[in-house]
């Protein structure tokens, strides 16, 4: 059970979190305050309910319902005038949304600020590395809480769950948390009001331009994470173009800046990667992480310096990450049967988008002979980012010898529309490599029945998912467990 730590009422919370910005209370301002919801049916007595303008649908229309479910106060971006409202304190501000999370994180007690709070942002990577920094945590002794795409429908949850989720954790006797924070998060201020101890960005590709348009503004939400309101310590990866931007942004910066650590793979000596296992040296100190791919190098270092930095003993870090254990759907193994001595090897990964998928197709080109052949199964999710399904089938068919094009999360967009965007990306040079199966389940199967001694079959997309989103409805669906099935089958 969340301890939550009132501010009291309406007014404390106007003068804790909104300060000097154009604000108003009407009604009560004695009002008192127990949480805080922007989710009508989660509203219980005493809840601050807040008002949120989205795209489809707008939060004022629903203040009536959460009064009526017992709303003590409403926060609301102008004077609401139904009758059902009347009773109850209203707190008018210029903007719900970007006050709401400073108002979720004092209303929870300031959780953040009561733990050693790490952040990390990029396109690719998040998951993996927050898992290696809550491996070298746990090493270190302490009680670690993890926010991220495993652990939630979203990647960073809306503000209010984001601190109820973070209190929860302090209730936890939890010292450390790990969020993973999406660009939409940094668009849609739900990280507004938590305080990190370090910031890391892992690198930056083509991705959600279905939200944010364009890729400079992409950039600008991942990089608006890197200012000291919010860190006092920046950890970036600078073989990437937009990590050694982000760098000369931060440096521009008018007022207090925060202080940037750096990395790079290039400054490493004695780097190993199979399939399965990793290891390098670093400062006189050999790493050895029981996961494969060339990138997760990358992932790697990233924790050990973002630990390192933070305190963390380097005896700590190399045993957090020698004890870390397979991450669901990142660069993971699919195992063979028991007894049975597989002749190619099958990986999962969550690679969805392009350069993701150029780097897994690379990782799996390093660790298999020359004679042999990379396979490639994936797909594009529907409802979302058209512009990179070109990109991924350009980046597919250039890098794997062989490429089963199928579906992903089609939702409500038709399945053979969406691969044939993905195959329109695909040079002549290369479209003999490529072929079409809507049916994924259909698709792994083929991938596998194809493959032979010495290959390697990635299979792409979905990585830790277990369903698949048909629009109408949702399945049942795990790659790892369709692979599983039909290897099982070849075996007997």
């Amino acid at each position: 059970m969340t301890d939550l730590h009132t501010v009291g009422s309406v007014a404390a919370v106007l003068a804790n979190m909104v300060g000097g910005a154009a604000a108003q209370v009407h009604g009560d301002t004695a009002t008192q305050i127990s949480t805080v919801t922007h989710d009508s049916r989660a509203v219980d007595s005493g809840s601050l309910f807040a008002c949120l303008r989205g795209e489809r649908v707008d939060g004022h229309d629903f203040a009536d319902a959460a009064v009526e479910a017992g709303a003590a106060a409403l926060l609301v971006d102008h004077r609401l005038e139904s009758a059902t409202v009347s009773g109850v304190a209203q707190l008018i501000v210029d903007d719900t949304r970007l006050r709401l999370g400073p108002i979720a994180a004092t209303l929870m007690g300031d959780p953040s600020g009561r733990m050693t709070t790490i952040g990390v942002t990029g396109t690719n990577g998040k998951t993996t590395t927050s898992l290696m920094l809550e491996s070298i945590f746990v090493a270190h002794g302490q009680r670690v809480g993890v926010i991220g795409t495993l652990n939630g429908p979203r990647t960073t949850p809306e503000a209010p769950e984001l601190q109820r989720r973070l209190a929860d954790f302090v209730a936890d006797n939890c010292s450390a948390a790990v969020l993973e924070v999406s660009s939409h998060a940094l668009t849609l201020h739900r990280v507004d009001g938590t305080h990190f101890d370090a910031v890391v960005f892992t690198n930056f590709g083509h991705d959600h331009l279905d939200l944010h348009g364009t890729p400079e503004d992409y950039f600008r939400a991942k990089a608006s994470l890197f200012d000291i309101r919010f860190a006092p310590l920046a950890v970036i990866n600078i073989d990437d173009t937009h990590g050694q931007l982000l760098t000369d942004v931060i440096a521009g910066n008018d007022g207090p800046s925060m202080r940037v650590v750096s990395y790079s793979v290039s400054e490493l000596v004695d780097v190993e990667v199979t399939a399965t296992s990793l290891s390098f040296e670093w400062n006189g100190h050999r790493i050895h992480v029981a996961m494969g791919g060339a990138f997760n190098v990358s992932n790697s270092l990233a924790a050990v310096v973002t630990a390192t930095e933070l305190g963390v003993p380097i005896d700590d870090v190399i045993s957090g990450l020698a004890r870390l254990d397979a991450i669901p759907g990142r660069f993971e193994t699919v195992a063979w049967p028991t007894g049975i001595d597989g002749e190619f090897s099958v990986i999962v990964d969550y690679a969805h988008t392009p350069d993701g998928l150029t780097e897994v197709i690379a990782a799996a080109r390093a660790v298999v002979d020359e004679s042999a052949s990379v396979i490639v199964v994936f797909g594009c999710g529907g409802d979302r980012d058209q512009a990179k399904r070109a990109e991924m089938g350009a980046a597919a068919a250039a890098g794997a010898d062989r490429v089963i094009v199928t579906s992903d999360n089609p939702r409500f967009e038709v399945p053979m529309q969406i691969i044939d965007d993905v195959v329109a990306g695909v040079s002549s040079n290369y479209r003999d490599r490529v072929t079409l199966n809507p049916d994924r389940r259909q698709a792994i199967g083929e991938a596998l029945d194809v493959a032979q001694s010495g290959d390697i079959v990635v299979i792409a997309g979905k990585g830790h998912e277990k369903t698949q989103d048909l629009g109408d409805s949702v399945v049942e669906f795990d790659d790892r467990a369709v692979a599983q099935s039909f290897m099982e089958s070849s075996s007997r």
